[in-house]
């Protein structure tokens, strides 16, 4: 115990020593940390990355945190089904059938032989050449299937089919041969996104998309409390980056209109732009055409997936519609940063309408044990209740 108290400490010294130069602004940094990790559980890199000194006083209040956001987790977007939302090959599956736009799926790829080769899985270099030759497919994307952030995506121009090969040019012009990046990792083989015009223009060489933060009620009513774009850098064919290297750009749900737009190289290297760095395309002030219809369509995307209550959609958006990219269970805090408010009344809201639901009997609570977290079962449940 005086290990970890120790530790905390040491931690904290180094917290203020980061976010202030003075004595006295590292001791109110100190203060003010302390303040909220009693309120609100905040962790010391929320604090950290978010700059909470600077925030105004809606932003600390409306945040929500991890600790608080693993609470939540468990009846909204339950354990037993997180499977079904971080593999790409059984997301595609599960939305197939629902009406849920996507890219077409060609292939997938399971290198460890437990489910049997057919028109469309594969466990070896030839039953890919296979598949993908019999389905006439000139270009593709290959994505890892549990990867996220845009890792492990490589855009497949030109396929030149071989006796037990595939050649193919890369975004980059780069020529390889299918077989060299094959291992043991499982991969989903997805047609080529066309975005609309608009969207092409911010970024050409990336699918910029839209991130939707969607709640699903009881009475199967979904709702839309959150939006940004996500668009890549020039030569890039991914609009995530991950660390940084990407221009990020809240949407208003209301209008469809951009504000916001900042290029992001990482935390504490955010700067605030009107345009894009590269394309010089407007960003601030432009609405999104047929804002209205698209938001439509994902609320009814949401309906859909009833397993998972509050989802984070990246939607690419293309002049048939929307078209589901990925479905995040896990949300993504940085997202409030982007928007510029937290987003826990709105998870709160829909969480007590599933909770009402537990307390009448209707649904029983998803329970697996005990939540791995720093804090005591007693400070979360003040946090909560709050």
């Amino acid at each position: 115990m005086i290990r970890k108290a120790l530790s905390f400490c040491h931690q904290l010294l180094l917290l203020a020593r980061h976010r202030a130069k003075s004595p006295a602004q590292r001791l109110h940094v100190i203060r003010d940390y302390c303040k909220l990790y009693r309120q609100k559980g905040l962790t010391m890199e929320e604090y950290d990355e978010f700059e909470f000194e600077k925030r105004s006083e809606q932003f600390r209040n409306d945040f929500l945190g991890k600790h608080e956001q693993r609470h939540y987790l468990r009846l909204l977007n339950p354990e037993k089904y997180y499977i079904l939302m971080r593999n790409k090959y059984l997301t595609h599956k599960m939305l197939e059938n629902t009406g849920v736009r996507q890219a077409p799926l060609y292939a997938y790829y399971q290198p460890e032989g437990s489910v049997s080769p057919n028109d469309e899985i594969a466990n070896d270099v030839s039953g890919l050449v296979r598949i993908l030759r019999n389905k006439g497919v000139t270009e593709c994307v290959m994505k890892a299937t549990e990867n996220s952030h845009g890792e492990g995506v490589r855009l497949c121009r030109q396929l030149q089919y071989m006796d037990n090969d595939i050649l193919f040019a890369e975004g980059d012009g780069k020529t390889t041969r299918l077989s060299t990046l094959l291992g043991r990792q499982p991969l989903i083989f997805e047609g080529v996104v066309r975005q609309t015009e608009q969207f092409a223009s911010f970024n050409p060489s990336s699918v910029n998309t839209v991130r939707f933060m969607t709640a699903l009620y009881p009475d199967n009513h979904a709702e839309v409390f959150a939006t940004f774009i996500k668009i890549g850098r020039t030569g890039s064919i991914v609009d995530n980056a991950g660390d940084g290297g990407n221009v990020d750009v809240a949407v208003n749900p209301d209008t469809g209109v951009l504000q916001y737009a900042i290029r992001y190289d990482g935390w504490h290297n955010i700067h605030d732009i009107d345009r894009h760095p590269d394309s010089n395309a407007p960003l601030n002030g432009v609405t999104i055409e047929h804002w209205d219809a698209i938001k439509a369509e994902v609320c009814r995307f949401q309906q859909a997936l009833p397993y998972c209550r509050v989802a984070g959609w990246d939607i690419a958006i293309t002049d048939e519609g929307p078209l589901v990219i990925e479905v995040n269970d896990m949300w993504d805090r940085t997202g409030q940063y982007f928007i510029r408010r937290g987003w826990r009344p709105d998870i709160r809201q829909c969480y007590q309408a599933w909770e009402q639901q537990v307390r009448d009997g209707i649904i029983p609570f998803p329970y697996f044990g005990r939540i791995p977290q720093q804090l005591s079962d007693r400070h979360l449940q003040h946090i909560i209740s709050q």
